[in-house]
């Protein structure tokens, strides 16, 4: 295990291992959940707030929308298929099973991906959520993370990690997360 870093102090280690067009492979890091908010140039708190209601599956506000654009994503991070249904599987076998090992969230991708359309090859695949006493941890699996991205992407993860602890038992806050990407860029290029 490496050493827990914030979500900030990530987002700040994956943008200098990826300038000039550095390519890290199988980049892996544990993730302290106190504070998911990382408002960049790119992704201000309305930005965030909006992309990760809508990957949520709740409804935006008309004025959400006007945030959303590929550069800050496009179906590549569009993660809201089932999600409310997702969300109350992983709390219900994690009221009825605390120490089950079957509580993740799936992010759909066609059987057959075509590697030149985006909305086949999902960004995130997998997330994995456990009970660590009075914490909620997670295991994330990423197909490919761009450091530009990361804010969005950490945001929608915490608030994921949140609704679940407020939903089970105890009230388990988010604690930490182990994070892996396979490939690990500076932009969507």
């Amino acid at each position: 295990m490496n050493e827990a870093r914030t979500c900030r102090g990530v987002w700040q280690l994956m943008t200098e291992l990826t300038k000039g067009g550095t390519i890290v492979r199988n980049f892996h890091q544990d993730i302290q959940m106190d504070d998911w908010l990382v408002e960049t140039e790119l992704f201000s708190r309305d930005a965030l707030e909006a992309y990760t209601a809508y990957n949520l599956g709740l409804e935006l506000r008309p004025e959400q929308r006007r945030w959303f654009s590929d550069q800050r994503g496009g179906s590549q991070g569009d993660y809201r298929e089932g999600m409310r249904e997702k969300l109350d599987n992983v709390v219900d076998c994690l009221t009825r099973y605390p120490a089950s090992k079957r509580a993740v969230i799936t992010i759909p991708n066609t059987s057959r991906p075509q590697h030149e359309a985006d909305g086949d090859a999902k960004c995130m695949r997998e997330l994995h959520f456990h009970r660590n006493g009075d914490t909620v941890d997670a295991t994330v699996l990423f197909r490919a993370q761009a450091a530009l991205i990361f804010p969005k992407n950490i945001h929608f993860i915490g608030s994921l990690m949140d609704e679940v602890g407020s939903r089970l038992p105890g009230k388990p806050r988010p604690g930490r997360l182990f994070y892996l990407t396979s490939v690990l860029v500076a932009d969507r290029q």
